[in-house]
């Protein structure tokens, strides 16, 4: 099934490029449950593989070039900071790409479409749709332009909550934390997204943000720091 035209332009916008093949657009944003749905369709699978090493070479690059002072340890951590699953997620939820992704119908009716996992793939495989159409100029021009700020930053970036809780918890609890979107308010235009994480069956955390992934590491954070507390007092009574 053919994108139509203002789909296609909305997209465009937002990425920064005219398609000379618009099947590439096409695939880029198509979740493979829609691609099983229709016989001959092509899903971002193969664009994502793709987009993942384009991306991780501009990135890689930018950094190289500025920061030529900078040890490797700084880069690898301002590397990651820009495009692990969770940044990518955030910035393509920030643009509203969930939006645009076509998908099979149990996954909607799931509430898939603001999945982070989603969110990740369908920026990657832009990324490497806008490689294959437009060369590598095109992919680093929307790459820095959406990323930048991430790994730019004046000071390198330290572990993010979510990482930095997940990492306890396997140590301490061994057990993984769970994140759970508890309410969704506002208008359209200024969502303020809740979010809950357990761990254990128990929430250990909340936080508000204006995306899912903010509000995610906002609980992230609160769990983090009451468990810190918790161990300091602990350590008080030994």
């Amino acid at each position: 099934m053919a994108m139509d035209g203002e789909r296609r332009a909305r997209i465009e916008a937002i990425v920064g490029h005219t398609f000379s093949d618009p099947a590439l657009l096409e695939a880029a944003v198509t979740h493979p449950s829609y691609a099983c749905e229709h016989d001959g369709c092509p899903g971002y699978d193969r664009l994502e593989f793709l987009g993942d090493a384009v991306l991780g070479f501009i990135v890689s690059d930018a950094l190289y070039v500025s920061l030529p002072d900078a040890p490797e340890g700084e880069l690898t951590r301002r590397k990651h900071h820009a495009v692990s699953g969770e940044a990518l997620a955030e910035v393509a939820e920030h643009l509203d790409l969930g939006a645009f992704v076509s998908l099979g119908r149990g996954a909607e009716s799931a509430g898939e479409r603001l999945r982070s996992s989603i969110l990740e793939n369908v920026m990657e495989a832009l990324i490497g749709a806008l490689y294959l159409d437009g060369g590598l100029d095109a992919a680093r021009d929307f790459a820095v332009r959406a990323l930048e700020s991430r790994y730019a930053a004046a000071a390198a970036p330290e572990k993010d909550p979510k990482s930095a809780l997940q990492q306890y918890t396997q140590g301490k609890l061994s057990a993984l934390p769970e994140y759970r979107i508890r309410e969704v308010s506002g208008p359209p235009h200024q969502r303020v997204f809740t979010a809950d994480v357990y761990v254990l069956g128990r929430v250990l955390g909340s936080g508000a943000g204006a995306t899912k992934q903010a509000a995610e590491k906002a609980a992230a954070a609160a769990a983090l720091s009451a468990l810190l507390v918790d161990d300091a007092r602990g350590a008080s009574d030994a």
